[in-house]
């Protein structure tokens, strides 16, 4: 490819029909949420809530992957990314948008005792009291209000500072070129690392699991980073194979998509490995308190159980296996467009069974609610990756990128 016909000064423009559709994603979500909340009774509300619970999680964990995608990127050195790097920047600089919807979705569940009434009601600490129960007392040390938003406020605020730091070192690359930013990113990049690998495991823990809070896995925050992380690049495929489609980023060539593709593929493989290993091993030890996590999923979510399973793992898996697939930018957009929703069923299964019990329906709420953080998710990416030009051009890899072939 020669770098003579690349627009190093290409904006995205936000703009028509995307735009308004996002917009109207938005209305519809809030239009859903009110509904939800004024026109039905408690289990409706109790939808709401673990709905609204699953978007801002989603919204929060792929803006979260969007950071990370950038840190490994500057700790291994990677040239092929070099190039497409404004599009992780985007979900990256969106991040404390999620974190603050995030956190202010929990607190309000906390205050109405609708998401975390397992551990989160009145008396359940109290000896004596009717309520009271052993197990969450024991527990109470950690699962607390004040200890409990504090880590929320503290994992999603150090997250977004890094986020931050991250975009701001590229775009100060742009102006003043040099190695200096690149270092800093590099730096930077080592220690988000290190501080994300200790707390991701405990905000799922604090998020998702503790909505059960008499089960406990260790693997859990493992699974869910392989969600998160494969959701994160699956969003990044489908914005760049649809930004080329409208004439932006025709640098980006089919081994760009390949490595995309083989991220995750690989990674939908390490997802289904975390999640088959947690089963195997409640499964073999058969414990009642263990056992109860599964029992209802198998009771009252047997579809969604396995609809999870031929989403998240056998469609990446034989959809993508094909060398030729990961390069065809129809078929991956499908794949990612499958795994974007399958990691929505993945999520829907961990909270609903711990919010709502059983099975209550799917309607409006459920599809109102996620059109409506798609669109949120939509207009605030694009409008953030519309700022700066699409290309870093001063990255000291950007070569190697734009001459990247596999």
């Amino acid at each position: 490819m020669g770098t003579h016909n690349i627009n190093f000064s290409e904006q995205f423009e936000f703009t028509g029909k995307v735009k308004t559709l996002s917009i109207v994603g938005i209305i519809l979500g809030v239009a859903a949420i009110a509904y939800g909340f004024f026109a039905g009774d408690k289990v409706m509300h109790e939808r709401t809530f673990a709905n609204l619970l699953l978007m801002a999680y989603y919204f929060a964990c792929v803006c979260m992957s969007g950071t990370f995608f950038l840190a490994v990127q500057y700790v291994a050195q990677a040239g092929w990314s070099a190039s497409i790097l404004r599009v992780p920047q985007a979900m990256a600089k969106t991040l404390p948008i999620a974190a603050v919807i995030l956190i202010v979705v929990i607190s309000a569940g906390l205050y109405s005792h609708n998401l975390y009434h397992h551990w989160h009601a009145d008396g359940l600490t109290v000896e004596g009291s009717p309520n009271y129960d052993a197990i969450i007392a024991g527990k109470s040390v950690f699962l607390n209000v004040p200890f409990f938003l504090g880590r929320q406020v503290v994992f999603l605020g150090i997250y977004s500072i890094f986020s931050i730091l991250f975009v701001k070192y590229s775009y100060n690359e742009d102006l003043a070129g040099g190695l200096n930013s690149y270092r800093k990113s590099f730096k930077n990049a080592c220690i988000f690392l290190v501080i994300y690998g200790f707390t991701t495991p405990v905000f799922a823990f604090d998020t998702i699991m503790s909505l059960e809070a008499h089960w406990f896995s260790t693997m859990f925050g493992w699974y869910n980073f392989a969600a998160m992380w494969v959701s994160s690049l699956a969003t990044i495929a489908v914005i760049i194979i649809l930004l080329r489609r409208a004439g932006y980023m025709q640098w980006v060539n089919n081994s760009h998509l390949h490595n995309l593709g083989q991220f995750i593929f690989g990674f939908s493989i390490f997802w289904t490995y975390v999640w088959f290993a947690q089963f195997l091993l409640i499964y073999y030890a058969n414990m009642p308190e263990e056992t109860v996590y599964f029992y209802k999923r198998f009771e009252y979510y047997k579809f969604w159980f396995f609809l999870n399973l031929a989403m998240n793992f056998l469609a990446p898996v034989l959809l993508l296996m094909d060398r030729d697939n990961k390069r065809t930018d129809v078929k991956l957009l499908f794949v990612s467009i499958v795994v974007l929703l399958g990691h929505w069923v993945d999520y829907y299964q961990m909270i609903m069974p711990g919010t709502v019990e059983a099975h209550n329906g799917f309607g409006i709420i459920e599809i109102g609610t996620a059109l409506g953080f798609v669109g949120l998710f939509t207009f605030t990416v694009l409008t953030a990756l519309s700022k700066k030009p699409l290309i870093a051009k001063n990255h000291p890899l950007l070569q190697e990128s734009l001459h990247h072939q596999l």
